[in-house]
């Protein structure tokens, strides 16, 4: 009988990237997430009924019940960073992965792998890191197995940073540089794919917490000259004072989409790099540059 994996949130980012890896080696798939979508558009070259996608709320106890119901391993990548309406933090990034892992546990589950971040503290001033830190909190609670992973930046294709600033890149004469001395450790989406499909098979790691950072720590102020290098552009780069950020965060949270919030402009003073037991070597995983691959999907017509 094959085995069958549930994804929360696998419809994301990072997550489609790991049901392609898991669809590859014959699993069947279930992808939780809070839009009705279809197996097809989730992942091509999936046999039929290999991918199963599901509509779960994370406030809904029975159906993540029934989500993780027979599952050998269930791995959470639900996570936010604004929040939609006020509370969703808290429900989302901590009862939320709280609830499910009970559920897994429950259920009879194997393994899990909880999705963090680097800087999830819960003395943090960034409502979002708190709240990633509780998660961490509840899903040990929940499933002491969990193996948590905290990645730094993530890029590739889709993302949400070097393409969010390669855009602004475009239409703007010049590249914004909020609070430039903070440190990032850039990883490719699909060496962090690689650590949750490794870990799922590595049981001597349950119960860990690994960071997950790429070859190279740069700075917020050389990762736009980076995006400008990628994109082939010349732009003035343009240190935004503080309290013109906040000025411009207060305003661009009430935009359709959130670019910028004042929760995140606290997340930019803190350096993102890895601090803690490094994940990708225990995992015996060489991370890629972003200089090889962010190029390939950042250069196009200007």
């Amino acid at each position: 009988m094959t085995e069958i994996i549930t994804l929360f949130g696998g419809a994301g980012f990072i997550g489609r990237h790991v049901l392609q890896k898991l669809v590859r080696r014959g699993l069947t798939v279930r992808v939780a997430s809070r839009s009705a979508l279809s197996g097809r558009s989730l992942c091509v070259g999936a046999e039929p009924g290999q991918v199963i996608p599901l509509r779960v709320d994370l406030r809904d106890p029975a159906a993540i019940a029934a989500a993780v119901r027979g599952s050998r391993a269930v791995v959470n990548f639900v996570g936010i960073l604004a929040e939609a309406r006020g509370g969703d933090f808290e429900a989302l990034q901590h009862q939320g992965a709280g609830a499910i892992a009970r559920a897994a546990t429950e259920a009879g589950v194997r393994d899990m792998v909880h999705l963090s971040a680097i800087g999830a503290a819960a003395d943090s001033p960034s409502l979002y890191a708190r709240t990633k830190a509780m998660g961490e909190q509840a899903v040990l609670a929940g499933f002491p197995g969990a193996v948590i992973l905290r990645p730094s930046l993530v890029f590739g294709a889709g993302d949400g940073f070097f393409n969010r600033f390669a855009q602004i890149a475009r239409l703007s004469p010049v590249m914004p540089v909020f609070y430039g001395n903070t440190r990032f450790q850039p990883i490719w989406v699909e060496d962090v794919a690689e650590a949750v499909v490794r870990c799922l098979e590595a049981p001597a790691l349950r119960g860990q917490t690994l960071e997950l950072g790429g070859p190279s720590i740069r700075s917020f102020r050389q990762l736009m000259q980076d995006v400008l290098r990628y994109t082939g552009l010349r732009r003035r780069l343009l240190d935004i004072p503080p309290a013109i950020a906040e000025w411009q965060a207060r305003i661009m949270e009430h935009v359709p989409g959130k670019p910028l919030t004042r929760d995140q402009l606290v997340l930019l003073q803190r350096d993102n790099v890895v601090t803690g037991k490094d994940g990708l070597s225990a995992l015996g995983i060489t991370p890629h540059p972003a200089d090889v691959i962010a190029p390939g999907y950042l250069r196009g017509p200007r």
